[in-house]
């Protein structure tokens, strides 16, 4: 694939959720980081029908897309993850789909507490290295606008 037919996207770009109904949700593009990660609080484990599944809330209250909608999603993996500041923990990972520049992928992310971090959402290279997609870094909000949070 040449430049020409590959996207220019920025730094921090807007993204929506659709299985969970969050729309509009700030992301930072992150090619520093493998795995892409989603801030979640109040995660728990648990078993349904005999497979490994999670429940946790997605943002924290005080962010302005936050809805206090608990989701449960089956885990998809489990592995050790090293943060920025080179701490390895366990995290588990779930799938979902995410739209991004006016298309539906299936992304992976692993849960994490982000509470600290600007980002409540962090895409990292093995979502963007197999999508046509350039990372401007002097960019930020290049996607065009939204179609399936709109009312």
């Amino acid at each position: 694939m040449n430049s020409a037919q590959q996207q220019i996207i920025g730094r921090v770009e807007q993204v929506d959720l659709p299985e969970w109904k969050f729309y509009d949700l700030e992301a930072k593009i992150d090619t520093g980081a493998y795995t892409s990660s989603l801030h979640c609080h109040h995660l728990e484990q648990f078993s349904k029908d005999g497979e490994p599944w999670v429940r946790f809330y997605l943002l924290d209250p005080d962010h302005e897309a936050y809805n206090e909608q608990k989701l449960e999603m089956p885990v998809h993996d489990q592995r050790e993850v090293k943060s920025s500041n080179g701490e390895i923990s366990l995290r588990y990972f779930i799938q979902t789909r995410i739209f991004f520049f006016d298309r539906e992928y299936l992304i992976e992310f692993s849960l994490a507490d982000r509470s600290s971090m600007k980002y409540p959402l962090l895409i990292g290279r093995k979502f963007l290295k197999k999508r046509p997609f350039i990372v401007d870094v002097t960019q930020t909000n290049l996607s065009p606008a939204k179609k399936t949070g709109e009312s």
